[in-house]
């Protein structure tokens, strides 16, 4: 009886990890205050990041040609002008 117990403890503590791990997400937790103009060419894509599940601030994020991202804040002016500019960019394309 002890030894079944002792068995189960020790397959949750095992198991635990594992499942804490997948619930971590890839959340923006500040936005940038601006970027430069060179920064702004080289971003080939962005995402709308939800307040939903465990993501706290509502933001944009802009993922460059060497896959490094940043997130922006989706109220300003100079971020809806640039996802205007990534859209239309990946029309031509």
């Amino acid at each position: 009886m002890k030894f079944s117990i002792l068995f189960f403890v020790l397959l949750l503590a095992c198991l635990y990890p594992s499942l804490a791990q997948g619930s971590y997400e890839n959340c923006c937790l500040k936005y940038v205050k601006g970027v430069k103009k060179s920064t702004k060419r080289k971003v080939d894509k962005y995402r709308i990041q939800e307040t939903d599940g465990g993501c706290n601030i509502p933001a944009v994020v802009f993922t460059l040609r060497s896959t490094k991202s940043f997130c922006a804040n989706p109220r300003e002016q100079w971020v809806q002008h640039l996802i205007n500019q990534v859209k239309s960019k990946n029309k031509k394309m």
